[in-house]
């Protein structure tokens, strides 16, 4: 008889499944996996390197493209740091808008999740539908910031600008005829707060959509009940955050537990899994799409009734308005002062911490007194969630690696910094 050996495959790092340039080097005993080794890197940008050399505002573009899917929460988390260091406080207004959009944030990264996540089991539908809610919640990200992924929109201080008063709208076109048009700019006829305001009001029956397809279909409940099972207690000693620990029953949020800009004063609730399995996970991150909207909805209400600032109005930190800086000397000084050189934070460090779609995304800050960072470490949620996959996945088959992998939510940008 011949010996019979294990042998040594490599997933990925071209895989669709391993979301992003993941190489796993699998050890299978037929079709049961012994052993699986992570190899990262293969992304390495080098931000939190490149940030030393750039002054504070400059390095908020490198913060977009870390989680691509989740591109304003990390704005958010460095932003925060920035203004800890700085001892400023920022507007009412702009901790409202920074929380709508944070919750909006959720909503985009959770439905890109779903749809990549149902596309890798073998759900093809699933993926037409989240990505036609995105379309919506990228529209607004462009209203703001001009751009549809990486925004810049928040800043030390504040948010870039207030909400635009309406909307860009479609227009006739060889690809669409006026009564195309005028369809697809029927909620696009107020400002921004009243288009996600028909967003909110409809997103619901959406989220009935993706559960109708889903929760209850025994195929999806074949491929993720009872795989990848990680208990309370192994997921907080493996530093899991997020929905990854709120999945295994902890209920941890830094949104009610060490709660930032307004979200002590919103309602909203946590929802938390049983068994720690990939369906319990699933169901957390489906529950957490309700939440944000119903987060996203107090946001608008408060918005709508209360005009104000979203800039702090010292301009040692934040630029003069266009108006003044063309009309005004010391406005002037000031903007080129600040686009060239930029501001000194005080000597000393910080960490600042949000949560962000796949847990807890924070960064520490350690200043020497320039106008740049002296050092700048990023705690990546993915990171953690990573290194456990060994862990989760032995034990199991080969096609519930993929599963596996696409329930911690794995974006590159962040693990390979």
């Amino acid at each position: 008889m011949a010996e019979i050996q294990n042998y040594t495959i490599n997933f990925g790092p071209q895989h669709p499944a391993a979301h992003g340039v993941l190489r796993l080097v699998l050890e299978m005993d037929g079709e049961v996996i012994e052993r699986a080794d992570p190899h990262i890197g293969l992304l390495h940008r080098g931000t939190e390197k490149l940030a030393e050399s750039k002054p504070y505002n400059q390095n908020i573009g490198y913060m977009d493209r870390l989680d691509y899917v989740s591109m304003m929460c990390n704005e958010h988390a460095y932003v925060m740091v920035i203004e800890k260091m700085l001892g400023v406080s920022v507007p009412l207004r702009a901790q409202y808008i920074r929380t709508m959009f944070d919750e909006i944030t959720r909503i985009l990264n959770h439905l890109l999740w779903i749809g990549a996540h149902a596309i890798d089991i073998g759900a093809m539908t699933v993926f037409l539908y989240a990505f036609r809610e995105r379309e919506d919640l990228m529209d607004a990200y462009e209203a703001v910031s001009g751009a549809r992924m990486h925004a810049g929109y928040y800043r030390p201080g504040g948010v870039y600008r207030d909400l635009p008063d309406s909307m860009p709208k479609y227009q006739t076109s060889k690809w669409h005829n006026a009564k195309e048009v005028a369809r697809l700019n029927a909620n696009r006829q107020g400002g921004l707060l009243d288009f996600l305001d028909d967003f909110c009001s409809r997103f619901p029956k959406y989220v009935d959509e993706y559960e109708t397809l889903l929760t209850d279909n025994r195929i999806w409940k074949q491929r993720t009940v009872d795989i990848g099972i990680v208990t309370p207690e192994r997921a907080m000693q493996m530093g899991f955050t997020g929905p990854m620990l709120r999945g295994s029953g902890v209920e941890w949020d830094l949104r009610k537990k060490q709660p930032y800009e307004v979200y002590d004063r919103l309602e909203f609730d946590i929802p938390v899994g049983i068994n720690g399995d990939c369906y319990a996970r699933y169901l957390v991150r489906i529950e957490e799409m309700r939440q944000s909207n119903r987060i996203i909805k107090q946001c608008i209400d408060w918005l709508r009734a209360n005009p104000g600032p979203v800039m702090l109005p010292d301009h040692k930190v934040t630029p003069p308005s266009r108006e003044h800086m063309k009309g005004d000397m010391e406005s002037l000084i000031h903007h080129f002062k600040l686009f060239t050189e930029g501001y000194t934070v005080p000597a000393g460090e910080a960490y600042s911490a949000v949560e962000h779609p796949k847990g807890e995304f924070g960064i520490y800050l350690v200043s020497d007194g320039a106008n740049k960072p002296y050092r700048l470490k990023i705690r990546a949620p993915g990171f953690a969630h990573l290194s456990s996959l060994d862990e989760m996945t032995r034990g199991h088959m080969l096609a519930d690696v993929v599963a596996i992998i696409g329930t911690q939510d794995i974006v590159f940008g962040e693990v390979d910094r």
